[in-house]
Order: structure tokens, then C-alpha cells, then sequence
């Protein structure tokens, strides 16, 4: 085959695939267009975690509390520091 022969080839190939290339698209198109928004398939509702309770009361302020999850407050640690102990600042929970 000649040079003009096989550009002329590679240029029938390459419109080939792009009908088939678009042909998909559009079909692919259509499949999705009929699922619906994409916005309502994407949102993930969180999980209704149960309300913690505070575990740890700061004594000099009682409005300030701790439930023991994630970083300790500021007070604690200085607590911490000056010697107490953790179970120090425990709240009491009533039985029944």
C-alpha cells in the first residue's frame, strides 16, 4: 500500500470510531437520562447517631462538660496537669 492509500484508510478508520464513539454516548445518554437527576442517586442520608452523654464536669465551671470523645478540653488538661485525676471530674449518673 502506498503512503496516500493508508492516510486514506487511517481517515475512514478514524470516522468509524467516532460515529460508534457517539453512537454510545447517545445511548449511554438515554440510560441515564431515564434513571433521573443524578442530584437524588447521590445523597447519602447520615446515620442518626444517639445522643452522647457528658461524662466529665469541669468543677469550677459546671456548664462546661466533657463526654470523652475527641480531644480533651482545655480545663481537663490543665487539671490533668496539676496532678488530678481523670475519674476526679466523673459525673455521678442516679440508678433507675
Amino acid at each position: 500500500m502506498s503512503a496516500d492509500q493508508l492516510w486514506k484508510l487511517h481517515e475512514e478508520l478514524v470516522a468509524e470510531l467516532s460515529r460508534k464513539i457517539a453512537a454510545e454516548k447517545n445511548r449511554l445518554d438515554e440510560r441515564l437520562h431515564k434513571l433521573g437527576p443524578a442530584d437524588d442517586r447521590l445523597k447519602h442520608e447520615r446515620r442518626p447517631y444517639p445522643k452522647v452523654l457528658p461524662k466529665y464536669r469541669n468543677p469550677k465551671n459546671p456548664s462546661e462538660t466533657w463526654a470523652g470523645r475527641g480531644k480533651q478540653p482545655r480545663w481537663l488538661k490543665a487539671q490533668l496537669r496539676s496532678g488530678k485525676k481523670l475519674d476526679d471530674f466523673r459525673i455521678q449518673r442516679m440508678a433507675g
